[in-house]
């Protein structure tokens, strides 16, 4: 069962190759690019120490000279002190503008290393080898790369394009439930804003919180239909320009939250949630869409075991003034992507900040 997605960009074209036992063929898929011999794999300890040397074992069969950066995978690390240390690697392995980066690991591992293969020597290759689920359906594909200041998350970043995304959806198996769940947030977002035939498919899912409800073909389905949906936002606006703004669907508010708890409490995927869930009731208030399409996407986010709440102790004004430090600000305004039906969505700065101080009140959790 192998799927291969195109994402069509005028200036470089690459493919999504999704297939069990993909890690073992990263060789014959790196050796078809034409790229340099040199090899750098930037991972972190724990993924390095399931899958490292599995990855490093098919690119020297192929004759590629490989050596290894291991750095610290939470968002707190995602920090221009990391790409230092990437930097250093590359210094030290004497990289060429031929040699090549791969990201083997989550998302943060793989902004970074494309951030670092944007600016190292001017833009060196980069192959993306995502090993968790929000990195296989969202971080990996689409060539935003880079790292957070402390005022605000990746605000220091650029558009930078992998030659290849290679998904192993096995590698899965060692992911923290957590983690697994953080994923299904932007698999949830997908079906809002694009794919209404993933949504339904999530619908009939009894359980969507733990990878072992999955079956292999609804596992496969699952992440061929969330990247071929990114693939195609992406080919038709790759700099964000208009419509690529709609992947932002729960990450407006998402984003403030992740920032103010410290990237600590709060993982990306479970923001993401609260994100949505805030933006679907705002689109309801708003009249943009009906509310119970927004008690069907709460029922799904409920599903995947994700947070529907704002995280205890969470100040609400804080959230509002964060706002204002989000990339999307244009003009002073928040642009907000709001759902208009199951499938399809649309940006606005036409949001009230009263309405969202109205929707996040709902939302403090009955715990504080």
């Amino acid at each position: 069962m192998d799927s291969v997605i195109r994402v069509n960009l005028p200036q470089q074209p690459y493919d999504i190759a999704i297939a069990p036992g993909n890690l073992d063929q990263l060789d014959e898929r790196m050796a078809s690019l034409d790229l340099g011999k040199k090899v750098l794999v930037v991972s972190s300890p724990v993924i390095f120490k399931h899958y490292g040397e599995r990855a490093i074992a098919s690119l020297t069969s192929a004759g590629f000279e490989v050596t290894v950066c291991k750095l610290p995978a939470g968002e707190r690390y995602k920090t221009l002190a990391s790409i230092q240390k990437i930097y250093n690697a590359a210094l030290e392995n004497r990289l060429e503008r031929s040699s090549t980066l791969v990201a083997l690991g989550g998302g943060v591992i793989g902004d970074m290393t494309g951030f670092a293969a944007a600016t190292w020597l001017r833009g060196i290759n980069f192959v993306q080898v995502p090993t968790t689920l929000l990195a296989m359906v969202d971080a990996a594909i689409g060539g935003k790369t880079g790292v957070n200041h402390p005022q605000g998350k990746n605000l220091i970043g650029a558009f930078y394009q992998p030659k290849l995304v290679l998904i192993d959806p096995q590698v899965l198996k060692t992911l923290p439930v957590r983690e697994f769940r953080a994923g299904m947030a932007e698999v949830i977002k997908y079906g809002v804003i694009w794919d209404a035939e993933l949504f339904a498919q999530l619908e009939q899912c009894d359980h969507l919180n733990q990878l072992r409800y999955l079956n292999t073909d609804l596992l496969q389905e699952i992440l061929s239909r969330s990247c071929q949906a990114k693939a195609d936002v992406v080919s038709k606006d790759e700099k964000e320009a208009g419509l690529r703004a709609i992947l932002n669907y729960g990450h407006t508010i998402g984003h403030a939250v992740e920032s103010l708890t410290g990237y600590r409490s709060v993982n990306h995927g479970e923001a993401v949630a609260i994100g949505m869930v805030a933006a679907g009731q705002l689109a309801v208030n708003l009249q943009f869409w009906k509310s119970s399409a927004q008690e069907r996407q709460l029922h799904l986010i409920q599903k995947a075991g994700l947070p529907t709440n704002l995280p205890t102790g969470i100040n609400i004004e804080a959230i509002i003034d964060a706002l204002q430090t989000d990339k999307k600000v244009k003009s002073g305004r928040v642009r907000f992507v709001i759902p208009t039906q199951i499938g399809a969505a649309t940006v606005t700065d036409q949001v009230p900040t009263e309405a969202i101080r109205q929707v996040l009140t709902r939302m403090v959790s009955s715990e504080q």
